[in-house]
């Protein structure tokens, strides 16, 4: 049973009375300076400061929620207005979080070599804008290029394990072993023996997302109902026809539910590979460095250009699902 927007606003409306709470105690901090206090304040000030945020998330959803529904009740098909509108929750609860998290830090004086502040981030940011664009496009260039060779090299060997019963039976046990092993193991051998330029990462991500969209795929390709694979034979379909017609569209959903995986796991892949060895630029050369200098807002600055770039690597493959699914019932209402 979907929850009621009235219910939500009620519930929300109490987390952010109780978040002021945590403020009071923020407050309190300064006029008590027992050692015990002090760190018991910080803890409920975090935990209240928490129920906050889902407060203002609760509030702003069940707005959302009473402003939007007479509209989408009679729109059919994607809407990008409703989309936008859809966002605001979630970007009005990173406004507050980041403003909690300055006030948290100021009122505690934490110093900038344990938890930067977010405007600390953001001024590093403006300062080494030029030194992180280099870095994200190294990072963007190693990760983009073993995104598109292991993705296509997987859905291509899908094709082949679904096509040939030898390889399914002999090949795809060890391919779903080879998926379990960590990309810390796998990194630093592959960047010892194939270099230090990009093309040692593409490598790294490259062999990191093939596994996991050689068998998502491979299971969308075979699993398919023995039924429909009849009725298409009944009406003289031939092997290439049930398989355009029909495996194809069955595995799209498993295909693109790898490749949004995979978004992850290319940045992933880059960041830990560029720390085994580096020509001097990319997002984890960055990080390694920086955090060696204990230079913390630096590292947090190129930490928000990688979990951006995930959040955009991510919806764009989300986009793309949509517009070749849109035909899916996960898409229908």
């Amino acid at each position: 049973m979907a929850t009621k927007p009235l219910n939500v606003l009620l519930f929300g409306t109490a987390g952010v009375f109780i978040s002021l709470l945590g403020m009071i105690l923020v407050i309190a901090n300064h006029w008590n300076s027992s050692e015990v206090w002090s760190g018991l304040s910080v803890v409920l000030s975090c935990v209240l400061a928490l129920v906050g945020l889902l407060g203002v998330g609760g509030v702003s959803s069940g707005v959302v929620s009473l402003l939007v529904a007479p509209r989408a009740k009679d729109k059919t098909g994607f809407d990008l207005g409703l989309s936008m509108i859809s966002l605001l929750p979630a970007i009005l609860l990173a406004v507050v979080a980041v403003v909690l998290v300055e006030a948290l830090i100021h009122a505690f004086q934490i110093p900038v070599a344990q938890i930067p502040a977010p405007t600390a981030v953001i001024q590093k940011f403006l300062e080494s804008r030029q030194v992180l664009w280099r870095d994200t496009q190294t990072t963007l260039l190693e990760a983009g290029i073993g995104y598109v060779i292991g993705a296509s090299l997987g859905i291509l060997m899908a094709i082949l394990v679904s096509r040939y019963q030898f390889l399914n039976k002999g090949l795809m046990p060890y391919a779903t072993i080879f998926s379990s092993i960590p990309i810390v193991a796998l990194a630093p051998v592959i960047v010892k023996a194939a270099g230090l330029e990009w093309g040692s990462k593409a490598a790294v991500v490259a062999i990191t997302i093939f596994f996991p969209v050689l068998v998502n795929t491979a299971r969308g390709l075979l699993e398919v109902n023995p039924l429909t694979i009849d009725l298409m034979r009944s009406y003289a379909a031939d092997p290439r026809r049930v398989f355009l017609d029909l495996r194809i569209p069955n595995a799209l959903p498993y295909i693109f539910n790898a490749l949004k995986i995979s978004t992850t796991l290319a940045l992933i892949g880059a960041i830990v590979a560029e720390f085994f060895g580096s020509t001097g630029s990319g997002l984890g050369f960055r990080i390694l460095v920086e955090t060696g200098q204990a230079s913390f807002d630096s590292v947090w600055a190129a930490i928000n250009i990688a979990s951006f770039l995930g959040i955009v690597f991510y919806n764009l493959a989300a986009l793309l699902e949509r517009r070749v699914t849109g035909w899916h019932v996960s898409f229908r209402e």
